[in-house]
């Protein structure tokens, strides 16, 4: 967000930047122009012929290019970061959202490796509590339609394997996977 946001800043900054040159520019050349005419109707030669000396106003309006180049390029350069800051936050936000569904694969990919190794018990186990983190003994036995005393061995069996972590909690138990899967 503040990269949409700096970018937003330095484009309307620059288009402001542009005006100010612009403007200041027309003005030197008003200037200028004014000086030619004045000379002209006054003497009848350029200034720069006068003895007085000074810089002709035809050099001067030449020597404006310069800056007004320098100018208008970074005018320029500003606001093409400025727009490149735009842009750049919704590409971001596309890779952190495929960084995001890679994580979710790889983790499913973990669970699946994890299940491969389990028997048909131990499997219909994993995936419930996956499914319901802390569910209770009673619920997943008849989520899983398992009798009482073979859902009690498949669950021993499971923390020796250090799968799943039960936890007393009054007259029921609690499961619990023991990583995040």
């Amino acid at each position: 967000m503040k990269n949409n946001k700096l970018g937003m800043l330095l484009t309307v900054l620059s288009i402001i930047l542009l005006v100010v040159v612009l403007y200041f520019r027309a003005q030197v050349e008003k200037d200028i122009d004014t000086q030619i005419k004045l000379s002209l109707i006054d003497t009848g030669e350029c200034v720069h012929e006068n003895a007085t000396g000074g810089i002709c106003p035809f050099e001067r309006r030449a020597s404006l290019a310069l800056p007004t180049f320098v100018g208008a390029g970074a005018v320029i350069i500003i606001f093409l970061t400025g727009i490149y800051l735009i842009f750049r936050k919704e590409k971001k936000q596309e890779i952190v959202k495929e960084t995001k569904e890679t994580k979710e694969e790889k983790k499913e990919d973990k669970f699946d490796i994890i299940l491969s190794a389990l028997n048909e018990d131990e499997q219909k186990v994993m995936k419930a509590v996956r499914e319901q983190d802390g569910i209770t003994q009673a619920t997943l036995r008849i989520r899983i339609d398992m009798s009482k005393t073979k859902l009690s061995i498949v669950l021993k069996e499971m923390e020796k394997k250090n799968l799943i972590k039960k936890v007393i909690k009054g007259k029921t138990n609690q499961i619990f996977l023991k990583r995040a899967f």
